[in-house]
């Protein structure tokens, strides 16, 4: 699965217990109508691909959905989710992958039309 967006909030890289778990969050706004801001973990030795990311850059992140359960003092089972990143890119502005047009100039105008040709065209 993919989020694509523009990087909201990158944080800092967070290490939890004795074993060095490390973990790092981004948050992408997704571009539609009603825009989303998704919640995205990195954890381990993915968390340096965020390095060379800012806030407000266009990315395609490659997600993983993660669920665990969890059964509390009282007995009762709770089920938590989460969304793990494990790639993620840079997003070019739209248009920049196209190839260049070339000036009207570099043109010839037609000089053989000729009027009384039949054309199927409707207009």
């Amino acid at each position: 699965m993919e989020v694509q967006g523009k990087v909201k909030m990158i944080s800092e890289t967070q290490t939890f217990g004795s074993n060095g778990f490390r973990k790092r969050e981004l948050v992408v706004t997704t571009e539609e109508q009603y825009p989303q801001h998704i919640l995205i973990e990195f954890v381990q030795d993915k968390t340096d691909l965020l390095n060379s990311y800012q806030v407000g850059q266009g990315v395609k992140v490659n997600i993983n959905l993660r669920g665990r359960e969890w059964v509390n003092p009282q007995g009762e089972t709770k089920y938590f989710n989460s969304v793990q990143g494990w790639r993620i890119e840079n997003l070019q502005a739209t248009g920049e992958n196209m190839p260049p047009v070339a000036p009207a100039e570099a043109f010839e105008p037609a000089t053989n039309l000729n009027e009384e040709d039949h054309d199927d065209l409707p207009f």
